[in-house]
């Protein structure tokens, strides 16, 4: 339903990026994106539980794919350094955490300038899709959030491809030469 693999492809990947997934949860994701950046990339899959962490590593090795590293964050941190990452993806998590504002700070922070972060969240706009309320972020909502200046965040584009969600994508902003 979510059409994982349409999603990827409009993530605008290449080879050799650091790319973090942000609430990884049991790393579908994350494999996907790996996959596309090959042996060079890295993708960072970020979860809080521990639990999810051991699970994706176990499939991970199961499956030979070597370039997913864990990194157990927590509700305002998802400790990855700072300038580290081409790209932050977060899939139906940002309306999800507790300190959202914190968070995306240090997202931002871990951006290297004109890397990207996008948001995919259930679209709040169309009333067809079937999911409770509290689980949708309208696109305005997530430009609001995101637009706050001292997250040195650019929206970019709003992808609509998807069926029911929309990846809204920002960029940190390179600085004035």
């Amino acid at each position: 339903e979510e059409r994982l693999t349409l999603m990827v492809e409009n993530l605008a990947l290449e080879p050799g990026m650091a790319v973090a997934d942000i609430g990884a949860g049991s790393g579908i994701i994350s494999a996907m994106i790996a996959d596309r950046i090959g042996a060079d990339g890295v993708v960072y899959a970020v979860d809080i539980q521990q639990e999810m962490l051991d699970a994706l590593a176990d499939h991970c090795k199961q499956s030979g794919i070597n370039n997913v590293k864990p990194i157990r964050g927590t509700v305002k941190t998802p400790k990855l350094k700072p300038e580290s990452i081409d790209l932050a993806i977060m899939v139906d998590v940002y309306h999800e955490f507790n300190f959202p504002y914190e968070m995306l700070l240090e997202i931002s922070k871990a951006l290297k300038p004109g890397g990207r972060v996008v948001f995919v969240e259930y679209r709040k706009e169309d009333p067809r899709v079937p999911i409770k309320e509290v689980h949708k972020m309208s696109e305005a909502q997530v430009k609001l959030e995101a637009g706050q200046p001292e997250f040195g965040l650019e929206w970019k584009e709003t992808i609509e491809k998807l069926p029911r969600q929309h990846m809204v994508v920002f960029e940190r902003k390179k600085p004035a030469e």
